[in-house]
């Protein structure tokens, strides 16, 4: 990975008075530890605020299973080629449920062999590839998760895409 184009302030003596405050916020948020993301955006300390809040939304008050998330994160990196969000998420997805095989055809931009898992990487490659999803990707989202959850589908690769682009912009992917 090249060097990153901005000072990542990953330890709290590395903060200024500025953003000590937020670094304390997000770090207690993410078990007393500054991820990479966030380490970059410290340097304006109120986006790394709402971005730290909206993630931890996402990741933590979730309605949806953490299969469907992890899978949706996890296809997002993917099409975003963000290796540090793949490497993040893909144990947890792991973790979460999501099948060997289905991991490897997000990896390798495969079909999906799973009805269920099809429809959430549909999804989301959708999204990251076209910048919208068709009538017929949104139905099936929406038949599986509701439209309360294919809110929230939608939401996870939004917020997972502009983390993968801000990374990439700073050379922190």
């Amino acid at each position: 990975m090249p060097l990153p184009r901005v000072q990542l302030i990953e330890e709290r003596d590395q903060a200024s008075a500025d953003q000590v405050e937020v670094f304390d916020h997000i770090a207690a948020s993410r078990g007393g530890r500054m991820i990479r993301p966030y380490a970059a955006m410290l340097h304006r300390p109120e986006i790394a605020r709402a971005a730290a809040d909206l993630g931890a939304v996402i990741r933590f008050q979730s309605t949806l299973g953490d299969q469907v998330r992890e899978m949706a994160i996890v296809t997002t990196a993917i099409e975003r080629s963000c290796e540090f969000e793949w490497s993040s998420h893909s144990p947890l997805a792991r973790d979460a449920g999501v099948a060997e095989s289905t991991l490897e055809a997000i990896r390798t931009g495969s079909p999906v062999g799973d009805a269920d898992d099809v429809v959430i990487v549909d999804f989301a490659r959708a999204l990251c590839r076209e910048g919208e999803v068709d009538d017929p990707t949104f139905s099936a989202a929406a038949g599986r998760l509701g439209e309360d959850g294919v809110v929230e589908l939608a939401a996870i690769v939004g917020y997972y895409s502009m983390l993968a682009l801000f990374m990439k912009a700073c050379d922190v992917c």
